[in-house]
């Protein structure tokens, strides 16, 4: 079960803290009933509407297919398009050789070298590629799926079709597209934004190629979905992270560092950043959203903490069950490390933790969440959670977030020079 502890010191923190949760409980319950203004962009605030049982079926029939006929599976995306279904499967897929075919991850460059590097090692692998686009406007997936369906025609031959999945907007040029090919089209949900997509198709199919347990994915966003909707006051752990982002902001604390010692979290950070960087960055306003991947960079960022300009407060994402062990034996050398003989790993990246938790908390706002192990049930309620409170903490801001206004800026130009060359 996931859980949220607060660190602040000084009574004046813990007085605003307080005053802030009194007098913003209307953007908690704005959030929980839904805005009619908002009504094609919360399909995802029911995991009922896109993640249920004909839905599963589905996914892991086609799943077992690749898994039973493929060695590797591409997914073609970017940003939400592929960044929960990369956080999970880079986190916790079991990796069997020649039981769980590899992932790879395309659409999401347009640098030659990255790309040729894909071709070539895709040349004696039987695969399965699927293109992940809600409108197919985009130009990283849009031009990684032409080279590699030039590819798979000719692996395949008149049987390519069989091996290309793709994933948009019914209705879009995908869609027309999959329709006269003869692909096989999962629908990328009209009401849910990209970065809101984990407990959808968009998210789903990658994951169970890879062996991750997508039921229990569903569950755990499903058992977080009650717990914040039944949850109608101060006690509400989302509405607490929202409250304590936004009065440090208010405080003049710009940036959120989202930090763990857990080194899995990895490609989680990346789903994380988008969805806060996207969703509040915008009208001038938003908290910019930072990581930090501990222990490594305590010997980096960790000074600038410790002891730089007081810009930024910490969320520490915790897992609180080692899932291993490493033992560190004596060997008798004087190499002044003899405090460690016979101490596991798991309890040295523990204590790592808690000191820098305590160190960090004497001079700036930090929060810990806490999961009871790293599992499919544990991202489900995870990537639920973050998505609740970032939808609280825009009502909170003022600013909309499900639009992204500033991602065209660059496409348009982009478009362009691309015409004029």
């Amino acid at each position: 079960m996931l859980s949220y502890n607060i660190k602040i010191s000084g009574e004046r923190w813990e007085e605003d803290y307080q005053q802030f949760l009194n007098r913003n409980l209307d953007c908690l319950r704005r959030v929980q009933e839904g805005q009619a203004k908002y009504a094609d962009s919360q399909d995802w605030l029911d995991t009922r509407i896109c993640a249920g049982k004909d839905v599963l079926n589905r996914i892991l029939d086609k799943a077992g297919e690749i898994r039973e006929n493929a060695d590797t599976f591409v997914l073609i995306g970017v940003g939400g398009s592929n960044n929960a279904a990369r956080s999970v499967v880079e986190a916790i897929a079991p990796r069997r050789e020649g039981v769980d075919p590899e992932i790879i991850y395309a659409g999401n460059t347009l640098n030659p070298t990255q790309l040729k590097k894909i071709l070539s090692k895709l040349e004696n692998r039987s695969c399965y590629i699927e293109c992940i686009a809600k409108n197919f406007e985009t130009l990283e997936p849009g031009s990684s799926f032409r080279i590699l369906r030039e590819l798979m025609d000719k692996k395949y031959g008149k049987k390519a079709h069989e091996r290309i999945i793709t994933c948009g907007t019914v209705g879009s040029s995908l869609d027309r597209l999959s329709r006269e090919q003869g692909y096989d089209f999962f629908d990328f949900p009209s009401k849910v934004g990209g970065r809101f997509t984990a407990m959808t198709n968009v998210g789903f199919l990658p994951m169970a190629v890879a062996g991750i347990d997508i039921q229990s994915l569903v569950a755990g966003a499903h058992m977080m979905q009650m717990l914040l909707h039944a949850k109608r006051g101060k006690d509400n752990m989302a509405y607490q992270y929202a409250c304590l982002r936004n009065l440090c902001y208010q405080k003049n604390y710009q940036v959120e560092m989202l930090s763990s010692f857990e080194p899995r979290f990895r490609f989680f950070y990346k789903w994380w950043t988008q969805l806060f960087a996207e969703s509040e960055g915008k009208d001038n306003r938003g908290i910019l959203p930072v990581t930090g991947e501990f222990s490594e960079e305590l010997h980096s960022i960790g000074q600038f903490i410790q002891e730089g300009m007081p810009m930024l407060f910490e969320t520490f994402l915790d897992v609180k069950e080692a899932d291993d062990s490493l033992m560190i034996h004596a060997d008798g050398l004087p190499d002044a490390f003899d405090y460690l003989d016979e101490k596991d790993f798991a309890d040295i990246n523990r204590a790592a933790f808690d000191a820098t938790v305590q160190a960090h908390a004497e001079r700036l706002p930090v929060s810990i969440l806490q999961l009871d192990r790293l599992d499919a049930y544990g991202f489900g309620q995870l990537f639920y959670f973050f998505q609740f409170a970032c939808y609280i903490s825009c009502e909170m801001m003022g600013v909309n977030p499900f639009n992204q206004p500033g991602v065209e800026a660059y496409k348009k130009r982009m478009f362009q020079i691309l015409e004029e060359k």
